[in-house]
């Protein structure tokens, strides 16, 4: 391990993250709000910190190891969640405890959406936009930001980018250098969020509500300018825009890659993920909108209809808008929504949930044991489109599978234990690590009335889904620190 060489590292990227509180002293010196000597100060901090920490390690440059990759990669998700608090903790119009702001920064960064702030229709400018552009630089992952970024500065990224996305395909790189793939990511990523505030736009929104919206659709991350959230534009046109740019959001980016390279919606076709992604979005949708009909939760078949997939798809995708207190929606709809989430978006989309893949993976891995019960001698691979799957991607999708069940009794008991009832707790501890945003029962419509030991076990939740479990919890082995 070299700990000179990650401290220069983290000191360049706290510096480069101070750049993104500049947008908003311009956003509160055009609306002359009240938040310019916050971001103003925030500011400073911020890049002085990384500039004493970067000084006197800034000549020790070599190339990072695996297990380096793993600290950084956690390190940056971990400061970046306490420095991106530093405005929130700082504004004098959210008069915010450390615990409410840290919580928020991180909900942001990892694309959670589950927020402790209320009365968002009456905050700063300044403060709407930071949030809603905290979820945006979170959207892709700060780490692939960085690994575009720094071998221009003399350091070499296949580690991060290694640590940052553990699963299946970790390995596939959409060009031959991972500088250019980072790259390619941020194109489409930025192209979408273009797209995305247009649209919203035309639809009617203001400049600045389709700005900060494309920055939260696109991430996948749920934060609005209001506390009605999508709901409170009123507007089919908008849901509508909404629904398709979190479905798009939600596929793998390197599938948006390969499609645009072709010119031709084939990948998506041949894609199995893909495919069973749509399908659980369809089965989802159809379900919420027979049953809001027939238990008359909405008077006609048109808002059923509207209000059924809108929220399917933003529950599904782990988007976390909301267009109606679906939690107090009848029966079963409510869990099942919840449960949906868990599976989530596909891999390498922005989507949180245990990845459409590893749903599949871990699908035709049971059915699998059930005919070795049958023929005990038999040799049955995994396949995935047409694909045998080695043997050691099935233990890996075990072992992940084995540390979220773990992972979330023993948080769920740490927030039972705490005071919180068991739908709050279950929904809760589900909602932040699938970074979906919104629960149920205390924390359906905000998470502002739970108590602090809560809000740190959900922000370690938080962070665990986002790195997908392994990439947290491998630093935390003690045969992680053995030489």
């Amino acid at each position: 391990m070299q700990p000179l060489v990650i401290l220069r590292i983290v000191g360049l990227l706290l510096m480069i993250f101070s750049t993104t509180v500049i947008p908003s002293i311009v956003v509160s010196l055009w609306y002359h709000d009240s938040e310019t000597s916050t971001f103003l100060n925030a500011f400073f901090v911020i890049l002085l910190s990384g500039f004493f920490i970067w000084l006197p390690v800034r000549n020790r440059r070599r190339e990072l190891r695996i297990r380096d990759g793993f600290i950084v990669v956690v390190l940056f998700w971990f400061v970046f969640g306490l420095v991106g608090s530093l405005p929130l903790y700082l504004s004098q119009s959210l008069q915010a405890n450390f615990t409410d702001a840290l919580f928020e920064s991180i909900s942001a960064l990892t694309t959670t959406g589950a927020t402790v702030f209320t009365g968002l229709d009456d905050l700063p400018r300044s403060i709407l936009y930071y949030r809603q552009q905290l979820q945006w630089l979170g959207g892709m992952g700060i780490i692939v930001l960085a690994v575009a970024v720094l071998p221009m500065l003399g350091i070499g990224g296949m580690q991060l980018y290694r640590a940052e996305t553990p699963g299946p395909i970790k390995d596939n790189k959409l060009t031959p250098r991972i500088t250019e793939t980072a790259k390619a990511l941020w194109y489409i990523y930025l192209g979408l969020t273009i797209s995305c505030a247009l649209a919203y736009w035309f639809a009617g929104m203001t400049p600045f509500d389709a700005l900060g919206h494309s920055f939260s659709t696109v991430a996948i991350g749920g934060f609005s300018t209001h506390d009605a959230s999508i709901g409170y534009f009123n507007n089919q046109l908008i849901e509508m825009i909404a629904g398709f740019f979190m479905l798009l959001a939600g596929v793998n980016f390197a599938l948006h890659f390969s499609a645009l390279r072709i010119q031709s919606l084939k990948p998506y076709y041949f894609d199995v993920e893909f495919r069973v992604y749509l399908m659980l979005l369809a089965v989802a949708s159809m379900l919420s909108v027979f049953y809001l009909y027939f238990t008359s939760t909405f008077d006609t078949w048109g808002n059923a209809l509207h209000h059924g997939i809108f929220q399917t798809i933003s529950i599904g995708t782990t988007a976390g808008f909301t267009t109606s207190d679906y939690y107090n929606w009848p029966g079963f709809l409510p869990v099942m929504l919840l449960f949906l989430s868990f599976v989530g978006g596909c891999t390498g989309s922005t989507g949180g949930g245990m990845k459409v893949i590893r749903f599949i993976l871990l699908f035709k891995q049971g059915v699998r044991e059930i005919f070795r019960l049958i023929h005990p001698s038999a040799q049955i691979p995994v396949k995935i489109g047409g694909k045998a799957m080695p043997e050691n991607v099935s233990n890996a999708i075990w072992g992940f599978f084995a540390l979220y069940v773990a992972s979330f009794s023993i948080m769920m008991l740490l927030l039972m234990a705490s005071g919180l009832d068991q739908v709050t707790a279950f929904s809760a501890l589900a909602a932040c690590l699938n970074n979906l945003g919104p629960g149920l029962g205390d924390v359906g419509a905000n998470y502002q009335g739970i108590n602090d030991f809560s809000k740190w076990v959900l922000c370690f939740a938080m962070l665990l889904g986002r790195l997908e479990i392994f990439t947290l919890l491998v630093i935390l082995t003690p045969s992680f620190w053995r030489r």
